[in-house]
């Protein structure tokens, strides 16, 4: 069942039509260990999603993680080797901004659906149309996405927790990021490729 959904205008909201967790609960202590996240970061994600991030922790490389509870080892390591990729091919573009795993903050939210249409294992998470209103992506007011970006500074984006398939994590990674690189270091293409509603997909950057 989805959740209730508000609209988000594009530049606070992009969509990748492209993307674990353990069984502990979180304590009261633990939302006091988010240090590493803003506090508005935080708050805007919490505000996107509905979701109330109370796990705080980072990945072996330094990546900042806020999620709904303790993230499987395999999720922790999907999201460094997506950034990992997202590095290697900006730096191949040319470009040298926001390329460390400590300038990224990833939240972990609830997924709103686990399978797509066709049936394939694909959780995602819902939110507003809004720009995609009447395209291919529209589920009648709202459309599912593989990631959200929620902060362009500092970097950081949404995607939906997963049980299984870390190479879809990564590259989820790789293509919610690919928009904060591109912020960051070529405001132009950026502009050209934010919004997929006007065509394009990832990957972006070649």
């Amino acid at each position: 069942m989805k959740r209730g959904v508000k609209k988000i205008g594009s530049a606070g909201l992009l969509l990748s039509l492209a993307l674990s967790l353990a069984a502990l609960a979180p304590t009261s202590a633990a939302r006091q260990r988010a240090a590493s996240v803003d506090e508005r970061t935080l708050a805007q994600a919490e505000a996107y999603t509905g979701d109330r991030f109370d796990y705080f922790t980072e990945t072996p490389r330094g990546a900042h993680v806020a999620a709904l509870r303790r993230p499987r080892a395999e999720m922790l390591r999907a999201i460094d080797d997506g950034l990992a990729e997202l590095f290697r091919v900006a730096r191949r573009n040319g470009y040298g901004a926001r390329l460390n795993h400590s300038d990224y903050t990833v939240f972990i939210g609830r997924a709103d659906r686990t399978r797509n249409r066709d049936g394939q294992y694909s959780p995602d998470v819902a939110i507003g149309a809004a720009q995609y209103r009447g395209s291919v992506y529209d589920q009648g007011g709202y459309v599912y996405a593989a990631g959200i970006v929620s902060s362009f500074s500092p970097c950081a984006f949404v995607i939906a927790e997963h049980e299984s398939d870390w190479a879809r994590v990564s590259n989820v990674v790789r293509y919610e990021g690919e928009h904060l690189v591109l912020y960051h270091n070529d405001r132009r293409r950026y502009q050209q490729t934010y919004d997929h509603s006007r065509g394009g997909s990832h990957p972006i950057l070649q």
